[in-house]
Parts: structure tokens; sequence; C-alpha cells
């Protein structure tokens, strides 16, 4: 492989400021979701106070739907970016099986390797999947907070008890992400420098 020059940042300003504002707005509906859990929860288990925001019921929906609509704010900010500038048709467009498969089998071989400013395909995959679930959670947390408001979104999702329980499945799926996003970070710390500070991407390379 031959490295070629790169002066392209690897994640633009507005890429990182979208990012950050994603993480504040995802983190205090988690947590403000466990509070408002707790207050009644579906399955045989509660969340430890501690971890909960808001302090009681009305606080925790407060924090949640305030940041409902930071995090649907932003989310469509990133739709209009990344579809004005090319970024999901450059960046993250679906890969095909066969390089899920390939960059997959290295990932768990640790013999993957990370180029800063560049998603391989099990990226692609992981980061197009979490748009998804976070939609799917926008969506039913629409459905269960007016669901006489939105009754047809509340009927889409086959009621309120399911919706709900899709809700806490979507949380769980987006929890999972962030272990595994960290994770991976701390594997690669360059990978949070590059979402803080202006850094160039890695050089792209030709067979």
């Amino acid at each position: 492989m031959r490295p070629l020059r790169s002066a392209r940042p690897a994640h633009p300003v507005p890429i990182r400021i979208m990012h950050w504002i994603g993480v504040y707005a995802i983190g205090c509906m988690m947590f403000s979701g466990w509070e408002i859990y707790d207050a009644s929860p579906s399955l045989p288990f509660l969340f430890p106070q501690w971890t909960g925001l808001g302090g009681w019921l009305g606080g925790a929906l407060a924090w949640h739907l305030s940041a409902m609509w930071l995090l649907f704010a932003d989310g469509l900010a990133y739709l209009a970016y990344g579809i004005a500038t090319g970024h999901f048709r450059r960046d993250l467009a679906p890969p095909h099986p066969r390089e899920v498969g390939r960059d997959l089998g290295a990932a768990l071989r640790f013999a993957l390797p990370h180029r800063i400013g560049h998603y391989n395909a099990v990226q692609r995959l992981l980061y197009a999947g979490i748009i998804i679930v976070i939609t799917f959670a926008v969506a039913t947390g629409l459905a269960i907070w007016k669901p006489v408001q939105f009754g047809w979104l509340t009927g889409l999702f086959g009621g309120y008890p399911i919706a709900r329980g899709i809700h806490l499945a979507m949380m769980g799926l987006i929890a999972t992400f962030v272990v595994i996003h960290v994770t991976l970070v701390a594997f690669y710390p360059r990978t949070l420098v590059s979402m803080i500070a202006n850094t160039s991407a890695d050089p792209e390379t030709t067979p």
C-alpha cells in the first residue's frame, strides 16, 4: 500500500460541534430516561438512583424532553450537512457485505488498521445503524409522550406498551453502542484528539 498526501481535516468543525452536542443530548436523555423508567418500571429491575438525572419524575421529564428537542435539532442539522457536503456519500456509503466480512474478521483478529478521518466498513455499518436506532428512539419517545396527539404514531408501533418496550430496547442498543465506541476510543486515543482539535486526516493509500 502506498500512502498519498492528505491535507483535509479528519473531522470538519461542523461535524465536531454536532458530535459533541449529540453526546450531551444523548447523555441527558439516557440518565433522565432511567429516572423516568424507575418511576414506573416495566421490567423486574431498577436503575441505581445515583444514575438518574432530574431528581424526581417531573424533573427527569423536563430534562428528557429538553434534550430530545436538542437532539432532534442536532440530527436535522447533521442530516442537512451530510447531504449538502457529500459527507454521507463520501464517508458513510453503505458497505458491501464482502467489505464488512473482511473488516470484521480483521477486527476480531485485532488486525484492522485504523486511519484517522477514514471509516472502515464496520464503522460505516455501525454508524448507519445507530442513526436508525436513534430515529426509532425519538419516534417511539414521541409515541409514548403524547399517545393521544400522536395516536397514529403510537398505533403504528402497535400501541403504548409495545412502543414503550421498543423505546427501552433502543435505549439499550444506544448504551451498547456507547460502550463499544468508548472502548474503541480507548484503544485509539488519537480519535478523541481528532474529534476535539483540528487534525489532518491520515493519507489515502493505494494498492
